[in-house]
């Protein structure tokens, strides 16, 4: 447990699990992440915002005792997950009098996740305020970011927010303030992309919202504190925005090269045009390097071998990714070399449907690609550049 004084009775009271090796048994972890609980002390209450991961429950309750907090009067739940909430039955056992206070829907997420009792919360509307003496914290619900029950917590004489999941990452730290890095910022981004991408309007709705605040500290559960709120909003207004990049994603699956060698030629006819793409082998590849391709890419094209007359099953895997993350692709095709036959491509383009993408001709080869081939992925390349070219990205 890291207990750290963040400002004047404003504490820093979470852990890092750097051995944690995937997430929500979905996310592969790079560095592991960190589970962020604050305390905040005012002239007559204290107040915890957000608390721990169950795992780590007893030395999170016993860090309480060893760092003199006796007394709990309010414990914030800014989400319902239990990675920020799973300790709320133990502290309301360590401190019978604390009161959880949340909105309605975090409320009955709570009920049902954690069996909390009814007169144990206390509901909040929006913007509504709750005084700990000299310390006022100001309720900001934020649904969609990325559960409907989430809130942020805002400290107004402190101008200081907690802002839950929304702007964190899996990122584990020495010094719980952020220090700007290639390595946070990639974690910020593939979190970005993991949790947050499905929701990119509302990130955009919230990233403004809090440009507009002007805070002097933003504060998440997970990743470290940001000392220069600007850093990472920035960030998320590029990650968040509409418009992608100059960039192709071709993620493939090549069982004896035949489409790998028809990815590469098309990858190399893309850099000669000025266009940057990101080739992702779909067996072995982390998917959480794809879905951080997927936060710049304009144009995603599959290279996918054929299986008992369909596509292999990693190509499936990777195209439902792309439509539960709802990227700002805008652009997509398919490339496949078959041995006896079958649908290749039908039902991958029917699950894309729901992101409404501009479909190029897909190229289908039987076994190696001939020179009639390469001159169909010749005018693939060529079609792409010109569609990027009207997207106004060369």
């Amino acid at each position: 447990m890291i207990f750290k004084k963040i400002k004047d009775n404003i504490l820093y009271a979470g852990m890092n699990d750097k051995d944690r090796l995937i997430f929500d048994e979905l996310i592969p972890l790079d560095h592991g992440t960190s589970y962020n609980s604050y305390v905040v002390k005012g002239s007559e209450k204290t107040a915890v915002i957000d608390t721990m991961y169950p795992k780590f429950t007893e030395e999170y309750i016993k860090s309480f005792d060893e760092n003199g907090i006796e007394k709990v009067d309010y414990i914030i739940a800014n989400h319902g997950e239990q990675d920020h909430s799973g300790s709320i039955p133990a502290m309301l056992k360590k401190f019978p009098e604390a009161i959880v206070v949340t909105n309605a829907v975090c409320a009955g997420n709570i009920k049902e996740m954690l069996l909390v009792p009814q007169d144990k919360i206390k509901i909040i509307k929006n913007d509504e305020e709750l005084s700990l003496g000299d310390k006022t914290l100001q309720f900001k619900i934020a649904p969609g970011v990325h559960w409907p029950d989430t809130m942020f917590t805002y400290i107004k004489e402190d101008n200081i927010i907690f802002t839950c999941d929304f702007l964190g990452a899996h990122f584990i730290f020495d010094d719980v303030f952020a220090v700007p890095s290639k390595e946070l910022e990639r974690s910020a981004k593939k979190y970005f992309a993991e949790i947050m991408m499905p929701f990119s309007s509302v990130c955009r709705k919230y990233t403004e919202q809090l440009k507009n605040l002007k805070p002097e500290m933003i504060l998440p559960s997970h990743g470290p504190v940001y000392k220069n709120p600007d850093y990472i909003l920035d960030l998320y207004a590029d990650w968040a925005g509409e418009k992608g990049k100059n960039l192709v994603l071709l993620p493939y699956v090549s069982m004896y090269s035949s489409t790998e060698e028809m990815i590469d030629y098309l990858a190399e006819k893309l850099k000669e045009k000025g266009i940057s793409s990101v080739k992702y082998d779909m067996v072995d590849g982390n998917l959480g390097d794809l879905a951080v391709a997927l936060v710049d890419g304009t144009t995603i094209i599959l290279g996918t071998s054929m299986v008992l007359a369909g596509p292999h099953p990693a190509a499936f895997n990777t195209i439902y990714l792309a439509s539960i993350l709802r990227p700002k692709v805008k652009i997509a095709s398919f490339i496949g070399s078959y041995g006896w036959g079958g649908n290749l491509f039908g039902k991958m383009t029917e699950m894309l449907a729901p992101l409404k993408l501009d479909i190029i001709d897909p190229i289908l080869v039987k076994g190696k690609a001939k020179p009639e081939d390469y001159l169909k992925i010749d005018k693939m390349a060529e079609e792409i550049y010109k569609k990027h070219k009207e997207l106004e990205l060369i």
